[in-house]
């Protein structure tokens, strides 16, 4: 299992996101505050505080190409 912070700050982030984890066999949880749904989930995303930063579980042992591919989200520490 691996984690990371991201950021979706607009509508066209959020759908793109979504394109790109949905095509993923990855198991993806997304946790604002108290609240976790389906990274692969749109309206779960939606559900979401949009404005904070959102954590991101990815349940694998080797997430590195995944997150390649999130980069653009990814907040850099």
């Amino acid at each position: 299992m691996s984690t990371i912070k991201i950021r979706l700050s607009t509508i066209a982030d959020v759908r793109d996101f979504v394109n790109v984890v949905s095509k993923s066999d990855i198991d993806i949880d997304l946790q604002s505050g108290r609240y976790i749904v389906d990274g692969k989930s749109i309206m779960g995303i939606f559900s979401l505080d949009l404005l904070s930063p959102i954590t991101l579980t990815a349940h694998t042992d080797e997430p590195e190409e995944l997150f390649a591919e999130l980069a653009p989200y990814i907040i850099k520490e």
